[in-house]
Parts: C-alpha cells; sequence; structure tokens
C-alpha cells in the first residue's frame, strides 16, 4: 500500500506521543547497537566475511522462528508470503540489506572500520535525498545545506583516500534504500513478520553455501572449536534484535525523522575504529569527516527546532 508522504507523516503523528516516543526509543536501540557491532566481530575474525554473513542469515531464521512461534505470528508470516506486492518489496530489502552486510562485515575484518563509520554518517543524507525525490518531502533551510556540506565531505574524502570511498557509498545507499524499500512495505507485515521473510529469502543460498564450506572443509563454523560455533550462532541474536528494533521504528516514523535517529552508530563506529582498531587517520581524511560532522550538527539542529514549529503550528 502506497502512502503520500503526508499520509504518510499524518499517519504517524495520528499515532500519538507514546507512539512517536516508542518509535524514538527503538530507533536509538538499534543504532546503538549496530554501534557496537564492530566488537563483536572481534571475537568471530578467523571466519571470512562471506561466513559471517551466511551465518547471521541462517541463525537469524532460527531466532525470528522461535519468535514466531512464541508469539504465536505464523499465520501473520504465512499471510504476508500470499502478498504479491510486499513479497516484491521485501525480496529487494533481503538483497539490500545482504549487500549491506558483506560489505560492512569486509570492512571492519580488512582495516576499513572508519569507512565504514563514514557510510553510516552518509547514509542520513541519502535517506533524507530519498524521502525528498520519492516521497516529496519538503526539506528545510538546513537540511538542504547539511546534504551540501554532504556532498563537500564525499569529494573531500575521494582525494584524502586516492579513489572514491566505494565502501562508505555502498553502505550509505544500500542501508538507505533498504530503509526506504521498508518504509514502503505497508503496516500489514510487522517488524518481526517482515524480518522473518527477508532472512527467509536469503536462507537456502545461505544455508547451501555453509554446507559447501563445511564439504570442503574450509569452513570455521564446524571446525574452530564449540566456543567459535556458539559465537557463530548468536550472530542470529545480534543481527535480528536491532532490524527488529528498526522495522519496528521505521513503521512509527517519518523517513526524515529515522535519518536523523542514525547519528548515534556511527560515532560509535568511529570511536571503535580509532580506540581499539587504532586505524590511521590523517589531517586530509579528518578534514572530510569534520564536513560530515558539520552535516550532521546541522540535522541535529533542525530537528531539536521542529517540535517547537509543531507546537506553533497547533497553537495558530
Amino acid at each position: 500500500m502506497t502512502q503520500t508522504p503526508s499520509t504518510a507523516t499524518t499517519t504517524a503523528i495520528a499515532g500519538g506521543p507514546a507512539e512517536r516516543t516508542r518509535g524514538l526509543l527503538q530507533g536509538l536501540g538499534a543504532y546503538g547497537l549496530w554501534g557496537l557491532l564492530p566488537l563483536y566481530f572481534l571475537t568471530i575474525a578467523i571466519a571470512s566475511p562471506w561466513e559471517i554473513v551466511a551465518s547471521r542469515i541462517v541463525w537469524s531464521l532460527v531466532f525470528c522462528a522461535i519468535l514466531l512461534t512464541v508469539t504465536k505470528n505464523w499465520g501473520h508470516f504465512l499471510a504476508l508470503g500470499r502478498d504479491r506486492q510486499a513479497m516484491v518489496r521485501l525480496s529487494v530489502a533481503s538483497v539490500l540489506i545482504a549487500v549491506n552486510w558483506l560489505t560492512y562485515t569486509y570492512a571492519v575484518l580488512n582495516g576499513h572500520a572508519a569507512e565504514a563509520a563514514l557510510g553510516y554518517f552518509i547514509n542520513p543524507l541519502v535517506s533524507i535525498a530519498l524521502g525528498v525525490i520519492f516521497l516529496k518531502e519538503k526539506l528545510r533551510r538546513l537540511q538542504w545545506v547539511a546534504i551540501g556540506f554532504g556532498l563537500a565531505a564525499v569529494i573531500t574524502l575521494t582525494f584524502a583516500y586516492g579513489n572514491v570511498p566505494y565502501i562508505a557509498l555502498t553502505l550509505a545507499f544500500s542501508f538507505g534504500l533498504y530503509g526506504f524499500v521498508k518504509n514502503r512495505v505497508g503496516r500489514t507485515a510487522t517488524a518481526l513478520t517482515s524480518l522473518s521473510m527477508e532472512t527467509a529469502i536469503l536462507a537456502l543460498p545461505a544455508l547451501g553455501f555453509l554446507v559447501w564450506l563445511v564439504a570442503s572443509n574450509t569452513d570455521t563454523v564446524l571446525s574452530a572449536g564449540p566456543a567459535h560455533f556458539w559465537l557463530l550462532a548468536a550472530s542470529g541474536i545480534i543481527t535480528a534484535v536491532p532490524l527488529l528494533l528498526f522495522g519496528a521504528a521505521a513503521r512509527r516514523l517519518p523517513l526524515t525523522t529515522l535519518g536523523t535517529l542514525q547519528f548515534l552508530a556511527p560515532i560509535l563506529q568511529f570511536i571503535v575504529a580509532l580506540v581499539v582498531f587504532n586505524e590511521p587517520m590523517p589531517v586530509e581524511r579528518l578534514i572530510g569527516f569534520a564536513l560530515v560532522w558539520v552535516a550532521v550538527a546541522m540535522l541535529c539542529i533542525d530537528m531539536a527546532r521542529q517540535p517547537r514549529r509543531l507546537t506553533a503550528i497547533k497553537v495558530s
């Protein structure tokens, strides 16, 4: 079901302050957990990015199946599978999130955690731009200026890295588009049923890949000991919980609001990259990051002004 921008905004506001607060808390929880995700990858670094992502998919489906059973939501899950339009969108979403997971895992395990953080700094700007282009959402002056600073940052970092920051841009656009698609799935799909369907779509090729690794004796999931096995198994919970929180937040908040919540994750990721992974940050890269932070600050200021604007509108 397609909503116009005004309808989407009205629906979010009509939910009341409690629903908006719930959405904000869910969004903050999701991005906080994502911000600390590189620390988890340190514990399973002997596995390849492909094996880690395949394990995340399979174990996420197991965890979702348990939740569907406990919450008695199998009927809703099967009904979602019969919704052709929703299935097309969830299929696209599953591909986008798989690309995002693989790119991020590769970045963290290969000394590019800071560039991965850059991708998630840029991601809110991508989400806002998608809202403008496809949902016809109106931008305020500070938001336009913030997008300009974001573009300047990408150009600066292209020179700083010596090439286009492909990892950052892939992460930004894959997750920005994922959020956009999830926002359009409709309210008939809950956070749990939509995530379960996404992982179900990806599960067969992921399981097949893991079986091939085991058969060719190139796996770590069974050959690196029980501790490593259970750490990989925990990827189901570690993956599903923030995605469930994100899916729930995406259903309660406009896309532009959702975009402004995403700053927590890259801030934490950037700190982890510098403090824990000891990644280099020469002056030219720092200038590029500083431009992004200026954009982030402008969007935060704009977000802080919004409650006062809404109050003024209601009073008038």
